[in-house]
């Protein structure tokens, strides 16, 4: 066949939520379809486009000329918000690539299919090769959105946004145009213009702690942590904020650190009409800290007119420690839990600690990291379980008001010591305290996965309240996914995998839940694709490599099985931790029954985490579970 090699812009575009709907209607699902191509073909050829060909929702041309292919993408926009039923992602890059036949190949496809996935639904997403050439072309408007490392593309490639007369609307799907609450708030991460980039620790943690007392004021709706900093280093319109999060008003702010000096600026404004309603500049010393955080919250709640009642402004203008290197060490702390750089946050809250025994808030963060290094099998259980009761024990005897230290028990006696009753009087304690706590919600509904009093619609009621108090957090969706799975609701198990992933597509639990779900579905080309992905972005940690290995044997590839399990072996001779539990399973996939047992054993003894999901998770291996003394070891672990 004859190829010709040359340099084009090209354009993917996908529709939002067919999946979901080809479920749910298969005949409107392809109508849609239909649509989408009578749209898209004569704007493609309007603008000297070719229309390569569909891929499942999406369409994939080529052009020219960049300034076609933006110029077509914006019409293609503008036409699907005249319909009711379509919502796109586009995404373009212009690189070099080679025509055969009636098809196109190369890195530059990859890269444009890669940006649209990641794009906002109704927005249209460009590499910088494509924003570079549009950059003086007047009716064309751009900003940065962040540099991204994209599946299977070496270096990271620069993302910019097509600024269109709709965007604001585009940008945000449409179910969520809806008007926002009267008193509604989101409190968008500080900006750090320190001379030294890591304060940026402090400027985060201002602005978090600032949204976490304000969250437990009922009448005031607080946009969660992971939804306002995601425009973190974003330069977006806040009437496009304000409609992605459901908010009328947002608190922005800058903080300037040298030394014990400090310039905090914070403005309250009504995202509508970009009207500054209160705004202060604060110049102190760091021994200020706390009544500069006091001032902020109070000057939100008179400003918005939130009833406060006495408890509430207790709650509010509490001090937690008088120590301002303490606190220091407590902000770093949240900044790596955040990051969940585990160790690290470890590390910062053991200092906090030492530095002031009786700060509360650093036991609780203490106890969170302990917790999360144990139930992820990055330490041993018995290693960081107790220690992680203790610090939460601690941070309850000091402040019996904090609702983390109970979240952080729940999850110890579920994983740790298997007390079904003791956790669920810590979970509920938490949610009592600050029913906004996503956490609780999110582990109180994965302790359902154990099918506690047979009841896994209560898992699934918290991990929806989760969604709803903080809808642009993947985790919420992966855990309802796991629950779903356990139930037997495979479809919509699913599709909240897919949510999950495409709010964080690079994530390791977005490409880890996708692929673990195309491999429960037997689709095997697909199951490869994000679990290998999964394991390095991991650095393949044991937990993706035993994914690999049940992957890997329900295809019959035993050889590339078996070289896993070697190298997990050999992280054991390296003295390096690796689950009993994950060891169990990866024998059990390579059909050593007895030697599975014998880790099975091994994990008991070693109070494992991930035995608490043992009896019904559904991708604990088949052959082990019907193995008879399967029945026995469950026995052993007082499941209900």
């Amino acid at each position: 066949m004859s190829q010709s090699r040359q340099l084009a812009a090209i354009m993917f575009t996908d529709i939002v939520g067919y999946t979901a709907l080809m479920g749910d209607d298969e005949l409107r699902a392809f109508d849609l379809l239909k649509k989408n191509r009578e749209l898209q073909k004569p704007i493609i050829a309007e603008f000297n486009g070719r229309f390569i060909k569909e891929l499942g929702d999406g369409i994939l041309a080529s052009f020219n000329t960049v300034s076609d292919a933006v110029n077509a993408a914006i019409k293609i926009q503008e036409a699907c918000n005249l319909s009711s039923e379509l919502l796109l992602r586009i995404g373009i890059h212009q690189g070099e690539v080679v025509f055969e036949a009636d098809d196109i190949f190369g890195d530059a496809v990859n890269i444009a299919s890669r940006i649209q996935a990641i794009a906002t639904p109704g927005g249209i997403y460009i590499s910088e090769s494509v924003n570079n050439n549009v950059s003086n072309k007047q009716e064309i408007k751009t900003h940065f959105i962040k540099q991204e490392t994209l599946k299977n593309v070496k270096e990271p490639v620069k993302i910019y946004e097509v600024i269109t007369a709709s965007s604001a609307y585009a940008s945000a799907p449409k179910e969520q145009s809806k008007k926002s609450p009267e008193k509604s708030i989101a409190v968008l991460p500080f900006i750090n213009i320190s001379n030294d980039p890591e304060q940026e620790y402090f400027s985060d943690g201002m602005a978090e702690e600032i949204l976490n007392s304000i969250s437990h004021l009922k009448d005031l709706k607080v946009a969660g942590r992971t939804s306002s900093f995601q425009f973190k280093g974003k330069n977006i319109d806040l009437r496009e904020i304000g409609g992605k999060l459901g908010v009328d008003t947002v608190l922005e702010g800058s903080v300037r650190k040298q030394g014990n000096k400090l310039r905090i600026t914070a403005q309250l404004i009504n995202v509508n009409d970009g009207f500054h309603l209160w705004s202060e500049k604060y110049d102190r010393n760091m021994d200020d800290i706390f009544a500069i955080q006091d001032e902020i919250a109070l000057a939100i709640t008179e400003n918005l007119k939130v009833i406060l009642l006495e408890k509430e402004k207790k709650i509010i203008t509490k001090t937690h420690t008088q120590n301002t290197e303490a606190y220091e060490f407590y902000l770093r702390g949240r900044f790596y839990l955040n990051k969940r750089f585990l160790f690290q946050s470890l590390e910062q809250f053991k200092k906090a600690v030492e530095i002031d025994p009786d700060f509360a808030k650093a036991y609780a963060g203490l106890a969170d990291s302990y917790i999360i290094l144990g139930f992820y099998n990055f330490l041993p259980a018995k290693e960081t379980m107790p220690k992680g009761k203790q610090a939460a024990d601690a941070a309850i005897r000091l402040d019996i008001s904090l609702c983390e230290p109970y979240c952080s028990l729940g999850m110890y006696y579920a994983s740790y010591e298997w007390n079904w009753k003791e956790a669920k009087h810590n979970f509920l304690k938490s949610i009592q305290l600050n029913s906004r706590y996503i956490q609780s919600h999110v582990w109180f509904g994965h302790y359902y996965l154990s099918w506690i009093e047979g009841n896994f619609e209560e898992g699934i009621k918290h991990l929806n309240i989760a969604i709803e108090l903080e809808p642009n957090n993947a985790m919420s969706y992966v855990n309802k996914c796991a629950v779903l799975f356990t139930m037997g609701n495979f479809e919509e198990a699913f599709q909240s995998a897919r949510q999950g992933y495409e709010m964080d597509p690079d994530s390791l639990i977005g490409n880890r839940i996708m692929g673990l779900a195309y491999l429960f579905k037997e689709q095997y080309d697909k199951a490869i694709e994000f679990l290998e992905f999964a394991s390095k972005l991991s650095n393949y940690a044991a937990f993706n490599q035993v994914d690999l290995i049940r992957l890997y044997t329900s295809i019959g590839s035993m050889k590339k099985a078996r070289t896993v399990m070697e190298d997990l072996k050999l992280k054991l001779k390296e003295g390096k931790y690796v689950s009993s539990c994950i060891m169990s399973f990866a024998s059990s996939f390579l059909d050593d029954i007895d030697e599975a047992f014998n880790w099975l054993e091994r994990a008991y003894e070693e109070h494992d985490a991930y035995l608490c999901i043992l009896h019904y998770y559904p991708w604990v291996p088949d052959k082990l579970r019907q193995d008879s003394r399967f029945q026995s070891f469950i026995n052993k672990m007082n499941f209900p």
